[in-house]
């Protein structure tokens, strides 16, 4: 393997030949928190945003990527898998949860700044999480989260760090410093392969992601949390949430309710009933 450069050895070379010394991978996991969908909870009647002052639960979309990083890591040999989170009033449930999984340790953003972030003002955040927790390998992400569904916020982030990314990831393999990962599509998958470090978003329902076992329940009490604030990120505040989004939800409306179907009783001519119903709404 040979890496061409100028200067100095760089972070991705060193990386690379250390894992031939000591077989490793450290994988940072982009989780997102969210309300229950069971009980989503209300919409705040000023900003028409919903209300995230509950208990947040880890996203599902979220739980494949752990789960991928998990598995990476053991077959790897060693390393550790990192989340990097942005939630209100200092929110832990869902990390806990990852953590109980097998995750080592998080570094959560929260500030009340934070509110009414938009999907750029998001990966900004994260890409300074990911900075902080340190050199990764691999930076995995869902391909959208459950409650805000942008699909955006993964290729912001890539950008934003300088890193290649793939996307729809539903497999991945490590070569030496070479990432190999199918890639779903409509008619099926592409094989893709991409330097290390990259940003890789996975597919829902692509691993089955595991329970987490008493025994992990415990011991992720004691996993380091890193609590950060914008500041500690060095992030203007004024670069991210409302006024950083530059936008405003101006009015939401309940979905119109649907219409009752027509029903068609079969008395032996039906189907010329149905044929004449679809010529009307000239469907054929």
């Amino acid at each position: 393997m040979s890496v061409a450069h100028t200067g100095g050895a760089c972070a991705v070379c060193y990386r690379a030949v250390a894992r031939d010394r000591i077989p490793s991978m450290n994988v940072v996991v982009c989780v997102k928190q969210i309300p229950d969908p069971a009980d989503p909870g209300s919409l705040d009647p000023q900003t028409k945003t919903l209300k995230r002052d509950g208990k947040l639960i880890l996203d599902e979309s979220d739980s494949y990527g752990v789960e991928m990083a998990l598995q990476l890591v053991d077959t790897a040999g060693g390393g550790e898998v990192t989340l990097v989170s942005m939630a209100p009033n200092n929110e832990v449930s869902g990390l806990r949860t990852a953590l109980a999984m097998g995750a080592a340790k998080a570094v959560l953003v929260s500030d009340d700044a934070l509110a009414g972030t938009d999907a750029l003002g998001t990966a900004k955040v994260l890409a300074k999480a990911i900075e902080r927790a340190g050199d990764a390998d691999l930076i995995l992400a869902a391909t959208e989260s459950s409650d805000g569904y942008t699909g955006t916020v993964p290729e912001q982030i890539a950008e934003l760090l300088n890193l290649p990314s793939v996307t729809f990831a539903k497999e991945i393999a490590i070569d030496g410093s070479t990432a190999k990962i199918q890639r779903q599509t409509e008619a099926g998958y592409d094989d893709v392969e991409s330097p290390l470090p990259a940003l890789v978003s996975v597919t829902a329902g692509v691993v089955e992601p595991r329970y987490p076992s008493f025994k992990g329940i415990m011991a992720a009490k004691s996993k380091p949390v890193d609590e950060v604030t914008l500041g500690d990120l060095g992030i203007d505040a004024g670069s991210v949430g409302w006024a950083g989004g530059g936008q405003e939800i101006v009015e939401v409306t309940a979905a119109e309710e649907r219409e009752a179907g027509t029903i068609v009783e079969d008395d032996g001519e039906g189907f010329n009933k149905i044929v004449d119903y679809l010529a009307e709404l000239k469907v054929i």
